[in-house]
């Protein structure tokens, strides 16, 4: 069964990358001054704090050379892909087969890395913040999403990125981690769905559905 399977890979995903940061933090504890991590602490016990003033939520504890800052901003990026690599095998496995889109997979993988970049740029200040805005409105980018339920994979994304961004990579992980078992479960039971109306997910077990909805077998080019 392909939600098993899906279920499996993801839970040892997540053991396997918490094992490895836990063993990193316990070998060199020091490590953790230089990493974008704790801006979900700061996020929520300054809450009073103007947001047009300039965060301390973006600042590791012991950052202060050039060296370190690139350590910071490594890791910053490589997490945002991390956490959004298993998000991208959700898509995968859950969309059905008639509006499948490849670009909303490498988009959800990159968009990340961006989103993460933009803030550290723009963080400090006002008037990139709006220069930026100027700029993707003269762009303007066009995509016409297929479904509601692809733009949530692009919010999750965006999240994704911003959390990164502001040092809090905690927050990235766990927000992938709710929202991969929680449309996987929705996958499972089905919820929501009535017969006869077009799916936003494929059948989650197909044995029992030899010819999901979006499936259809290429025609034969000998049979006439």
């Amino acid at each position: 069964m392909r939600a098993t399977r899906l279920l499996i890979q993801l839970t040892i995903y997540y053991v396997v990358i918490g094992v490895v940061v836990f063993a990193a933090i316990k070998i060199w504890p020091a490590i953790t001054g230089w990493l974008p991590i704790g801006g979900v602490e700061q996020l929520i016990s300054q809450p009073s704090k103007n947001p047009l003033h300039a965060t301390e939520a973006v600042r590791a504890a012991h950052v202060s050379n050039l060296g370190q800052s690139l350590f910071w901003l490594t890791v910053a990026v490589i997490g945002a892909l991390l956490t959004s690599l298993p998000v991208s095998w959700v898509y995968m496995g859950i969309r059905n087969d008639e509006e499948y889109d490849q670009s909303l997979i490498n988009t959800i993988l990159v968009l990340p890395m961006v989103v993460t970049g933009i803030v550290i740029i723009v963080q400090n200040s006002l008037a990139l913040a709006f220069s930026l805005a100027g700029i993707a409105g003269a762009v303007r980018f066009r995509n016409s999403l297929k479904s509601s339920g692809d733009a949530l994979f692009i919010l999750l994304a965006v999240a994704i990125g911003l959390s990164a961004g502001i040092g809090a990579v905690e927050l990235a992980a766990l927000l992938t981690v709710a929202f991969n078992y929680t449309f996987i479960a929705l996958w499972i039971s089905e919820y929501g769905e009535r017969a006869g109306m077009k799916r936003y997910m494929s059948d989650y077990n197909p044995a029992t559905n030899p010819d999901p909805v979006g499936f259809r077998p290429a025609a034969d080019p000998e049979k006439k």
